[in-house]
Order: C-alpha cells, then structure tokens, then sequence
C-alpha cells in the first residue's frame, strides 16, 4: 500500500466498531483454526449456540476474511446496514457470484438464487443475519466497544510518540515498511495506490489474520486489523486497571513480569498457564512493539521493550 505525503497525514481512526463488519468478522473467526489458546473455548461456545437459520451466511463468509463487501456495510445502524445489504442486491455482478460459489462449502444453488433476486432468497439472508447478531454479537457488544476503545486508545498514543510507520507496522508481526510502501508479507497479493484519498484504521476483536483492506464508495479505504484485545481476553466487566482494560488481565500480567527477562516456561509456571497460551500473549505483545523474545540455545527469552516500559508507566 503506497502512501504520498498527504496521505501520511490523512490517516485517522474509525470512531467505533460496526455492527454488520464485526458480525462477519466474527463468523469468519469461528470457522478459522488460528490462535486456538484464545479463541478455542469461544469456537465450542458459538458452534453450540449458533442457529441454523443463521448457517446461510457461511457460504458467504469464509475464513481467509477476504469476502463479499455487500454483506458487511461500514455504517453504525444495524437496521441501516440490512437496508444497505438489500439495496445492494441489483448491482451484484456475474463475477461476484463465480467467485462466490467458487469459495462456498455447500451448493451454489442459494447463492445463485441471491444472485438472480429471489426475494425468499433474499428473505433467508436477511433472516441469517438477524439471527447470527443477535446470537453472536449483539450479547457481547460490550466487551467489544471496550477492546475497540482500547486499541484505538493505545494506538493513538502510539502515534503521538513514534509515528504513523509504528502505528501501523504494530498490526500485525508480519507488516512492515519499504519506503513509503506499507506491506504484509501474507497472500493474497495485491497492491494499491491510496492517492490522498484517505485511510480508516479500525481494530476488530475477532479478526486474527492479516489486515484486510476495504473501500469505499467516496475513494477511501479502511484497514481492518485485529485488536491487541482479542474479544475472549476482553474483560466482561470493569477492569481492575488501565493496563487490564487495554490488554486483558493475563496479557498485562505478562507485561509486568517482563520487566525481568523470562523464558516461555517461567512465564507459563508463574502465571499458571499452559505454553501455547504464553506463545499467542507474546506473539501479540511482540507484534504491537511491546516485547522482544530471542533465542538462547533452547530458551526462548522474552524482555519488555521501552515502548512497553512506558505503558506500564502510563497504566500505573
């Protein structure tokens, strides 16, 4: 993604989370396998509760979170956002739909029902995504404004102390910069040109994968990245501390302890916690700047960065 100079200062954050993009986001997170120490017993939970009425809108929504935008319109309102889904069906293309029952597990047939405007087709769709929110989002809706508010928080900060290029390299371990061009070495590849045009940055708590780039209908474009508060570490109620609202309790309990260097099996013994939990926590907490782990012989040491020492100094 190639920025010029003016749109180093035309990036700006999203002013909270959306409803229609965190449902999909979060459906495509179930079916995804990653960082099972985070997201597992989330997984088990939704695939219990999840209605099959809801079940359509996985032949829409995959796991590589690369889908169809229509789905999943940028606007506050959840009624908004239907409506939007409905009046986008008439400007679907024949293209769209090959590329859509290409990716779906099952038959294409609904798809192409969709496709063709039939209205219980379309009735189905908007029924799925009725019931998918209001089973999967809607009841946590608070945890995710919190572990929104606080990326966006710690980002802003972020921004403010080391600039855009940390900001932005922060979202995921394999982005970084060449030049003026921001890349992530993760498929598929492509490449834009943002023209002064403008970029939103908007954490999500389900998105685990690579930052997906979005346009929109004024020429802009949003960067959709995982939140370094993922939604089943986000805290049910209030947190105890600055570092526990933006972090996770566990999370920010790792921070402090690496003040001191330790290995991954001193981090797992002290907080009583297994080895591929302590792997997903400073996986995260190196990709946002906030540690540096290397290697010695067998040990793997893990350290807190000054970056990580100065929020710890901000959280108290």
């Amino acid at each position: 993604m190639h920025f010029t100079a003016e749109d180093l200062f035309n990036v700006t954050f999203a002013s909270e989370p959306l409803p229609l993009v965190e449902l999909a986001l979060a459906l495509v997170a179930w079916q995804r396998t990653d960082e099972p120490a985070v997201f597992g017993r989330w997984r088990s939970r939704v695939g219990r509760e999840l209605p099959g009425r809801a079940r359509p809108l996985l032949d829409l929504l995959r796991p590589d979170g690369d889908n169809p935008e229509f789905v999943e319109p940028f606007v506050r309102d959840f009624e908004q956002g239907l409506a939007l889904v409905r009046d986008a069906g008439p400007l679907l293309t024949g293209e769209q739909l090959h590329r859509a029952a290409a990716r779906a597990p099952g038959s294409a047939s609904w798809l192409r029902a969709l496709w063709g405007q039939d209205r219980e087709a379309w009735d189905v769709l908007d029924g799925a995504l009725r019931s998918a929110y209001a089973s999967v989002v809607a009841p946590q809706w608070p945890r995710i404004r919190r572990s929104f508010q606080a990326d966006v928080a710690w980002r802003t900060r972020l921004l403010a102390s080391h600039g855009i290029k940390a900001a932005l390299a922060s979202t995921h371990p394999a982005a970084g910069w060449s030049g003026t061009a921001f890349e992530v070495g993760r498929p598929p590849d492509y490449e834009l040109h943002l023209g002064g045009r403008g970029l939103t940055l908007m954490p999500s708590s389900f998105w685990t994968g690579r930052p997906l780039l979005a346009g929109q209908p004024d020429g802009s474009h949003v960067l959709l990245y995982p939140a370094l508060t993922p939604l089943p570490l986000a805290a049910t109620g209030a947190a105890e501390g600055a570092l526990d609202a933006l972090l996770g309790r566990t999370r920010a309990a790792v921070l402090q302890l690496l003040v001191e260097q330790r290995t991954t099996s001193e981090l797992a013994r002290d907080l009583d916690i297994s080895l591929p939990s302590v792997s997903e926590h400073t996986r995260t907490l190196r990709a946002a700047g906030l540690i540096t782990t290397e290697r010695d012989g067998k040990a793997v040491l893990h350290s807190v960065t000054g970056l990580g020492v100065d929020l710890l100094h901000s959280g108290g």
